[in-house]
């Protein structure tokens, strides 16, 4: 999955937000966070399905734990592209 495409949608950046604020959620914790916090008011359906994007992207991981399956953030995709445009500029070339 392209990760571009993965953080195009508005529900998946809201996800990921809260992964960065508590990592290590199940689906039913991300839930009830995205409705208090954002007023995302999906179906957990809804939110498994913008999760396993996530995931095929390469932005979050997975792991079982007894019944409930927890979710964590990861940064690396999103640092690559950061490191492939950095936020500054040669001053010379703003000069031109």
């Amino acid at each position: 999955m392209d990760v571009y495409r993965a953080i195009a949608d508005p529900t998946r950046r809201a996800i990921l937000d809260e992964l960065v604020d508590r990592s290590g959620q199940s689906l039913f914790e991300l839930c009830a966070r995205l409705t208090m916090k954002h007023g995302i008011n999906s179906s957990r359906q809804a939110i498994a399905q913008h999760l396993d994007v996530l995931e095929a992207a390469g932005l979050i991981r997975t792991r079982r734990e007894g019944r409930s399956k927890l979710h964590w953030f990861e940064g690396g995709p999103l640092r690559a592209i950061a490191e492939r445009w950095p936020d500054s500029t040669d001053e010379r070339a703003i000069e031109r």
